[in-house]
């Protein structure tokens, strides 16, 4: 496991309506979040890998489509640097998972359909107005980059 790093499993409660899963609770974690976005990716494309130098990243997987989610510890204090976590998500196994700045992450849908992703980060993209800079570190840019998916 990579410190700081929160999987939470989700519940689906299915009937004959459909399903509901709670996704966050107050009371069972301290996360506040600055804005929302959902995303959709299409089968065997790959997003990242990427870091954020200040910024948690709070992802819900649900489905529909499968993720393999890729994670990295490269925080240079870290108890569980250099550890690195692959897992499954998606809608056979729905996960909350907050990564924690400094933690690379990307994730491949796996599925034959598209997949989908909420995110709930802890700050604005480019800060209030987008007037910031981008706080991410781009790996997938770099061709010499050690983290691969």
């Amino acid at each position: 496991m990579i410190k700081d790093l929160i999987i939470k499993e989700l519940n689906k409660y299915e009937d004959d309506r459909g399903w509901l899963s709670e996704i966050y609770r107050s009371d069972e974690l301290s996360y506040k979040a600055e804005m929302a976005y959902i995303s959709v990716t299409k089968p065997g494309v790959i997003r990242g890998p990427h870091e954020h130098k200040y910024q948690s990243d709070c992802f819900v997987f649900v489905g529909p489509g499968v993720f393999e989610l890729y994670l990295w510890d490269r925080r240079e204090n870290s108890i569980t640097n250099g550890e690195h976590l692959k897992i499954e998500v998606g809608e056979n196994n729905p996960r909350l998972v907050i990564v924690p700045p400094g933690v690379v992450h990307g994730y491949k849908c796996i599925s034959q359909n598209n997949a989908y992703c909420l995110n709930f980060p802890d700050k604005l993209y480019r800060g209030k107005g987008k007037n910031e800079e981008i706080d991410e570190i781009r790996w997938e840019e770099d061709e010499s980059s050690p983290y691969k998916i």
